[in-house]
C-alpha cells in the first residue's frame, strides 16, 4: 500500500521542498518576514492566508539537557520555566496556536519544548499580532541566554535593542 501511495504522490502531489518549509531568521528579521507575508496576502499576490510556524527548535523555547540546552553555562539545562514562559509569551503576543511538547526527539521525561503558529491573513489585526509574536518569540531566546551568562547574548541584546529587565540597573 505504501509503495502504491508513493507512486501516486509522485504523479499527483505538487513538490513542496525546503524552500517552502523552512526559513532561518533571527531576532529583528522574523517580524519583518511576517509583515511581508501578510502584505502579500493583503495585496492579493498570494491568494490564501500563510501559516507561519515554529516548532521546538528555538533558543528560548526549550529545556533539553541531552540536546539543545546541554551544558548551559549557568547549569539551567533542564529548567522548564523557559519553555513555559515562552508559551505564555506566544499566547499573549497573539499566536494562533501554542503547543507544549514533551520529549522533542530525545524521549519523554528528557525535555520540554514550546511551539507556536501564526497566520498572515492580510488583515491589520494579523499584522499587529505577527509583529508582536515574531519579535517576542526570538527575543525570549536572547533573554534566556543573557540570563544564563553568555557574553555573546549580552552583545546581541545591545546590538538589536532587546530590553533585558533583569540586567537593568546593573
Amino acid at each position: 500500500h505504501l509503495h502504491k501511495w508513493i507512486d501516486a504522490a509522485q504523479d499527483r502531489v505538487e513538490y513542496e521542498g525546503l524552500p517552502a518549509r523552512i526559513c532561518w531568521l533571527g531576532y529583528g528579521e522574523r517580524h519583518q518576514a511576517g509583515l511581508l507575508f501578510n502584505k502579500l496576502v493583503a495585496e492579493g499576490k498570494v491568494k490564501a492566508p500563510i501559516v507561519i510556524g515554529r516548532d521546538h527548535l528555538d533558543s528560548g523555547s526549550v529545556a533539553s539537557p541531552y540536546r539543545e540546552t546541554e551544558a548551559m553555562k549557568d547549569g539551567s539545562d533542564a529548567i522548564a520555566d523557559w519553555p513555559l514562559l515562552n508559551a505564555l509569551t506566544a499566547a499573549s503576543s497573539g499566536a494562533t496556536w501554542v503547543s507544549i511538547h514533551h520529549g522533542g526527539g530525545v524521549g519523554i521525561g528528557r525535555s520540554i519544548h514550546t511551539g507556536q503558529v501564526s497566520v498572515a491573513d492580510g488583515t491589520e489585526l494579523a499584522a499587529q499580532k505577527l509583529e508582536r509574536l515574531l519579535t517576542n518569540d526570538p527575543g525570549m531566546g536572547v533573554i534566556r541566554h543573557v540570563d544564563a551568562g553568555y557574553d555573546r547574548a549580552v552583545e546581541v541584546a545591545a546590538e538589536r535593542g532587546v530590553r533585558i529587565p533583569m540586567n537593568e540597573g546593573r
